[in-house]
This record gives structure tokens, sequence and C-alpha cells, in this order.
């Protein structure tokens, strides 16, 4: 798996973070994504999907 993130595209939501918080970070001046781990281990699959499903921005794709 690997994960990208669009900064452009990103609300500053944080629900990524909330869902999967070892892969996402925000930035503290404007809550901007910080993407932790580009590619996670497996154990943490499925709280990154989850991560990306929820984002209001449509912001991270995950890349089999």
């Amino acid at each position: 798996m690997k994960v990208v993130v669009d900064e452009e595209k990103c609300v500053a939501a944080g629900q990524c973070v909330n869902a999967a918080m070892d892969v996402f970070d925000q930035r503290d001046e404007d809550g901007i994504v910080v993407l932790l781990d580009e590619n996670p281990p497996a154990e943490l699959a499925e709280d990154v999907r989850n991560a990306a499903a929820i984002c209001p921005a449509l912001a991270i794709r995950i890349e089999e």
C-alpha cells in the first residue's frame, strides 16, 4: 500500500488523524495534512482506508 495526499485539496478537518494517527498528522500553523508514513504496515491498512474514505476533501489516495 502506498498513500498519497494532495495538500492542495486538504481542508484541515483532521478526520485522517483521528482515523490513523500513526500515518497522518496536521501542520501546526494551518492544520493541513502531513503524511508521516507513505508505506504503512499492513496492520494499519484498514485505518488508512477508513481515513481516505472519510476525508471530506478526498485529499487522500491509496495505491495498492
